[in-house]
């Protein structure tokens, strides 16, 4: 929102607060795209009505150019003239430009998630079982840009046809973490022991990627909604990059766009896609363009997976797990085919919207569990980190999600069950950390 027209709200937020009818104008506001659903259920749920109001005006500054005229058209329409043409005579706005039209929605092909390799026997301390083969690189045909030449003293590997996003901000941006581990008697979901082990490691990993690192522990569904309605409201105009982690129980939901929800301690659930929908380009406008990156260790489901049988020239070591092992699904129940008790509905929908320059990293399949060492860690946060640490000074994150699945599917747990991480990715970009070696430079 341009600033004379925040200090136009400021300034007669009193008589706002006082007089206006929020409960008109949702429906107006949700068509215009100013608020989504999400935010409008967060609102109503503040309570009275001046309550409601308040915390719509604050949210609403956050909202973009377009957020003031079209909050002035919605209350035209919904008969509240007196309070419009009191902003109205703070500051007269320039004529409203129409929305663009929308476009039909674009039919997309199911994500399937990626095949999973048999398991071997191997010392798990073994840490360098998969090479890092680099990156060829193509001699270019024509001059390098500044940027290119910028990759190249660097010495990293890219292509040239594609390019990086920016990330060399004095300081690259926010990363939150919420770590759920110990839940409340009623929400029947267990406590997660070893979660802390994963928690340090990604707090130190990031702060280590020039991050600013915040930690939030044991929130309940509402809590968590609320860090990151905080965190959508920061101004990340002077960043390049913004991080969630999400360490908690999990469970298989329907949607439309990201699979599966992760559990607040309370036993209530928040969908990946609206965790997502916090940090979009439409609701939090200085993070557009930007790199919005989501990492879950959180179970996609009840099901358990066995692996499949591979011949054997693909035959790769594999670490087995002790009987220390969990998972992160909620509880399983013997009455169903479906191991999860909570009737979650299939992750099965004719089309996947395509929100850009968002990766969200799965730490197992949709549908099914993933795994936690109770002493050393889950293992997709114990290889994530590792390999963010062997290899972001040189190789890009997709290559490196790349290892991370590689090395989690060659595990076993109890000698049996596999795991197969995967993601999301809708970045436009390749995108380089940044790292003590490259700030050195």
């Amino acid at each position: 929102m341009e600033e004379r027209h925040r200090k136009i709200l400021q300034r007669h937020r009193s008589e706002l607060v006082t007089s206006l009818d929020p409960s008109n104008l949702y429906d107006g506001l949700l068509e215009k795209g100013v608020f989504t659903q999400d935010m409008i259920d967060e609102i109503q749920s503040s309570g009275t009505r001046r309550n409601q109001a308040r915390e719509l005006l604050r949210d609403l500054e956050s909202r973009g150019s377009r957020a003031f005229p079209l909050f002035l058209q919605c209350l035209q329409e919904t008969g509240q003239h007196g309070l419009a043409q009191l902003l109205q005579d703070g500051a007269p706005t320039a004529p409203l430009q129409p929305a663009p039209p929308r476009q039909p929605p674009v039919v997309r092909p199911i994500v399937q998630p990626l095949p999973i390799s048999s398991p071997m026997d191997v010392d798990k301390q073994r840490k360098d079982d998969v090479p890092v083969r680099p990156i060829q690189r193509h001699s270019p045909t024509h001059s390098p840009s500044p940027e290119q030449e910028h990759i190249r003293r660097q010495g990293r590997t890219r292509r040239d046809s594609i390019q990086c996003y920016k990330m060399d901000a004095s300081t690259c941006g926010h990363c939150l973490i919420i770590n759920n581990v110990e839940f409340e008697p009623g929400s029947g979901l267990s406590d997660r022991k070893g979660s802390n082990i994963d928690c340090e490691k990604l707090e130190r990993r990031f702060k280590m990627l020039n991050f600013i690192v915040a930690v939030k522990t044991n929130l309940k569904q509402k809590h968590i909604k609320r860090e990151l309605s905080v965190l959508s409201k920061v101004d990340h105009s002077q960043y390049d990059c913004c991080v969630v982690v999400m360490l908690s129980h999990g469970a298989e939901v329907s949607h439309n766009r990201f699979p599966g929800a992760v559990y607040g301690v309370d036993g209530h659930h928040v969908p990946v896609q609206h965790i997502t929908n916090y940090l979009n380009g439409q609701h939090c406008p200085s993070l557009q363009g930007k790199p919005k990156l989501f990492f879950i260790q959180a179970c996609g489901g009840g099901e358990k997976d066995t692996g499949f049988e591979v011949s054997p020239d693909e035959h790769e070591p594999s670490i087995t797990g002790g009987e220390d092992d969990q998972t992160d699904a909620i509880p399983m129940s013997s009455s169903s085919d479906s191991l999860s008790n909570m009737s979650d509905e299939t992750d099965a929908r004719a089309t996947l919207p395509t929100p850009s320059d968002i990766l969200v990293s799965y730490s197992t399949s949709p549908g099914y569990v993933s795994w936690r060492d109770t002493l050393a860690g889950s293992w997709y946060v114990e290889i994530l980190d590792r390999v963010l640490q062997e290899n972001a000074a040189a190789d890009d994150l997709g290559s490196m999600l790349m290892i991370v699945n590689n090395e989690v599917s060659q595990n076993s747990a109890k000698g049996l069950y596999k795991q197969m991480p995967g993601s999301f990715n809708f970045l436009r970009k390749l995108l380089y950390f940044q790292t003590r070696e490259k700030i050195a430079q």
